[in-house]
């Protein structure tokens, strides 16, 4: 099985699908999936745009919602989480997941899915210590401060989600685990990103929530977004008893949809 993961979407679905099918046509063959790290912005009218926390000069519709009213169909089955830039008013109505338009799926505030014998599990939104053990109290109409609020990453979720028992492939998140970048090329993120480099010593910068669900999930894969920049790192993790192998998570962080930038990769 072929799998393509884009970066920060931000509504651009025709831009990732027609950079997607240029790809199969250099490549092995098509792509069978396409994961999404999140600032999806599943936007179908202009009632979803105003529940998007960006300044109103980002207000945009974009693609999304030629393929919500099926004027278009998605070449390609595509799973996304949520992020910090998304309809959010669209994504609350689908706690659990669920279809957002033909061939298009939302993995909800955390969930997990099957295909094809691959297990992916994913938790959306972004990591904020003020609302981490809050409820999810948010509701329409949102006010200056629930409009944010709305994306933060709740303990509840990664509650549910350390209680996994079988395996996991692929794991999504939108905001990169935290010390995720002393496992990669530290040195060329902050020559890329220099702005990085205090949070980086001061080992703030990610979402300890995502840092946990890392080290008890322990994934195959690990793909995130946000942070506008391809970042790939390998975290070997501690066997649990003697005599067992130790497993290793690949990590690969992407950017968002730009031309020239490096928002899409792909496997298998």
């Amino acid at each position: 099985m072929r799998v393509a993961v884009a970066g920060c979407c931000h509504g651009e679905l025709d831009k990732i699908y027609e950079t997607l099918a240029l790809a199969e046509r250099r490549g092995p063959g098509p792509v069978d999936l396409l994961l999404c790290c999140g600032d999806f912005q599943a936007v179908r009218n202009e009632a979803d745009l105003r529940c998007m926390a960006v300044p109103p000069k980002y207000r945009h519709m974009q693609t999304f919602y030629r393929y919500y009213s099926g004027e278009k169909k998605a070449p390609v089955l595509t799973l996304f989480i949520g992020g910090n830039h998304e309809a959010s008013n669209h994504l609350q109505e689908l706690p659990y997941g669920g279809w957002v338009a033909p061939n298009i799926y939302y993995l909800g505030l955390a969930g997990v899915v099957k295909y094809r014998g691959v297990r992916i599990g994913g938790i959306s939104g972004i990591f904020k210590s003020h609302d981490y053990r809050k409820g999810h109290f948010e509701c329409p109409p949102y006010n200056s401060s629930t409009i944010r609020s709305i994306y933060h990453v709740r303990n509840i979720e990664v509650y549910k989600l350390k209680q996994l028992k079988q395996p996991i492939d692929i794991f999504l998140s939108h905001d990169w685990p935290r010390s995720i970048y002393h496992y990669g090329n530290k040195k060329q993120l902050l020559k890329t990103k220099s702005f990085f480099r205090q949070e980086v010593e001061n080992n703030t910068l990610g979402s300890p929530a995502a840092s946990e669900l890392l080290e008890h999930l322990k994934p195959t894969y690990w793909f995130s977004a946000h942070l506008h920049v391809k970042f790939a790192a390998l975290m070997q993790h501690q066997a649990k008893d003697k005599g067992q192998t130790a497993r290793a998570t690949k990590f690969l962080a992407l950017d968002k949809c730009l031309p020239h930038r490096d928002f899409l990769q792909g496997y298998g």
